[in-house]
């Protein structure tokens, strides 16, 4: 479904225009933690264009915390999840008289919402979803399905007349508190931050982006009777009774941190680990944020349209002929293939060396 016809994209001077260096500007991603990462190099090429610009980003209450530890973020609004609040935000907005709205999430509420702040300049994707470009002034063309979200959304700011970079930047601010607490959660289960240490993170969204927890037991007691230290286990609260059954099949200790780690640490966590060993989950993308190696298992999504950003990590799929398939469902036979063919063997392998550089660096 087209849009309503609008003017092409006008790039967004420094001068001393309503919408120059000093413009305030709303940025609509709520969800999700993933797609929250990817869009980190965005903000960072706002504030290198305009530096004197003011970012307000609106969030899921959820994820908010996080927004408030990335650099170049000036305010951050907290959105719960029902129509009323919404409805709240809008009213809000239109109060800080923003000059700009750049809506990364494409869907009817968002875009709503972006038209009820007030913003003179509202620019989305051309195929946003549930009739979100009706509300936009500038649509943005996505002309490849297949290209990484990251790059997807750098789109939008290269059609603002933005530069940039060959190699976009996610930047964390990871403050000293942060670390303190995560410091303090390692010397609790009686181990050093500093060691070399691979974070496991077991848990994902989907049940079909989860790669078996035997194989995931199975690589913690290979890497522990090789190093004689213990994985450290990440998660949400939510991961708990994964985490828990995956104890249960482990031979040999590990750090287990799930639950325990808020979430505005865990850039400092991450950003501590030699390795991360992970389904596709936001969590996985924070550490390739960080610029930690990721050694991640794909099975119904997108390497090419989500995998961990950047060249120094290592994505296993199995060769499976419905794979990438989207679905949350698995319907192949035999079921789960896609990740039942990737072995403890092939991620204990490729792991061994990163930790062994990691420990040589250190």
């Amino acid at each position: 479904m087209e849009g309503p016809p609008v003017s092409s994209v006008t790039p967004i001077d420094d001068g001393s225009s309503s919408a120059s260096g000093h413009s305030r500007i709303l940025l609509i991603k709520p969800s999700s933690l993933g797609d929250i990462v990817h869009t980190l190099p965005v903000v960072s090429a706002l504030k290198a264009q305009w530096p004197r610009s003011h970012i307000t980003w609106l969030v899921k209450r959820q994820w908010a915390e996080l927004v408030e530890r990335i650099e170049g973020i000036d305010r951050v609004r907290p959105v719960d999840p029902t129509v009323w609040s919404w409805v709240k935000q809008g009213h809000a907005l239109r109060a800080e008289r923003f000059d700009l709205a750049i809506d990364l999430q494409g869907l009817f509420r968002s875009a709503a919402l972006a038209r009820l702040s007030g913003a003179p300049m509202r620019i989305g994707f051309a195929n946003g979803r549930e009739g979100s470009p009706w509300f936009y002034t500038h649509r943005v063309p996505v002309l490849n399905p297949d290209i990484h979200a990251v790059d997807r959304y750098l789109l939008v700011a290269a059609a603002l007349g933005v530069a940039v970079p060959r190699r976009p930047r996610f930047a964390f601010r990871v403050l000293d508190e942060d670390l303190a607490v995560v410091r303090a959660l390692f010397e609790r289960n009686d181990y050093s931050i500093d060691r070399s240490w691979v974070a496991m993170n077991v848990g994902a969204r989907w049940p079909t982006k989860r790669w078996p927890l035997a194989s995931f037991a199975a690589v913690a007691d290979q890497l522990y009777e090789s190093y004689g230290d213990p994985v450290v286990i990440i998660g949400s609260a939510d991961d708990r009774l994964y985490v828990e059954r995956l104890r249960a099949l482990m031979k040999h200790p590990c750090v287990d941190l799930s639950g325990a780690v808020p979430l505005r640490c865990l850039p400092a966590l991450l950003s501590k680990a030699a390795a991360m060993i992970s389904n596709d989950s936001g969590p996985m993308h924070i550490a390739a944020a960080c610029g930690i190696p990721v050694v991640a298992m794909f099975g119904p999504t997108s390497v090419t349209r989500t995998g961990p950003y950047g060249t120094s990590h290592h994505v296993f799929t199995g060769q499976v002929s419905c794979s990438p398939c989207f679905s949350r469902v698995c319907r192949h036979d035999p079921e789960m293939e896609c990740l039942e063919l990737i072995t403890p063997a092939h991620v204990a392998n490729v792991v061994q060396p990163l930790l062994a550089a990691h420990g040589t660096c250190r």
